[in-house]
């Protein structure tokens, strides 16, 4: 279980126009914002994802560098991609499973083709999203072991108002005895 004001795991992935990201490297004002999808068969990947390109102004002002990521292969991904229609955000690709549920992410094995006709791989990540701070410490993050039921970007944006005005700490951080 990944834990608040913690190292977060090491992450790399190829991205498609914007080059490997690295998040060691990532340098935002505040946060990265990881926002690990299930790939291009999901049709609630694709409504949360135009929602996060619209939106992608609104983290840059505050300071937020956003990476979507999926175990996608670069051809689905960019799939995807075409789909959102948001060339500023960074969309990376291939992330190995065994990287996924080092994050803490719930792994799904294919039920076929999905409603909209497409194929899910064999394997897969289910969402996460992850705000991390640039010391490569957590500051957030919510996993779902199904594709609805996701973090709201809008309600994203008005938390992390309250967050920096306030600087209020990363919760969740302790680990004692209960």
């Amino acid at each position: 279980m990944l834990m608040p004001r913690q190292a977060v795991p090491a992450l790399q992935v190829p991205t498609l126009a914007h080059g490997d990201f690295s998040l060691a490297a990532d340098t935002p004002q505040n946060f990265t914002l990881l926002v690990f999808y299930r790939g291009l068969h999901c049709p609630i990947c694709t409504k949360y994802l135009l929602e996060l390109g619209r939106l992608l102004p609104e983290f840059d002002k505050r300071g937020v560098k956003v990476l979507a990521l999926s175990s996608d292969t670069q051809e689905r991904a960019q799939a995807m991609a075409d789909k959102i229609k948001a060339p500023a955000l960074r969309f990376g690709y291939g992330l190995p499973l065994a990287k996924a549920r080092e994050w803490g992410l719930y792994i799904s094995t294919s039920r076929g083709t999905t409603s909209i006709g497409i194929e899910e791989p064999a394997l897969f990540a289910e969402p996460g999203l992850f705000f991390v701070r640039p010391d490569g410490s957590l500051y957030y993050g919510a996993v779902q072991t199904m594709p609805f039921a996701r973090p709201h970007f809008d309600e994203l944006v008005a938390a992390l108002d309250f967050a920096l005005a306030k600087d209020y700490p990363a919760r969740g951080e302790y680990t004692g005895a209960v």
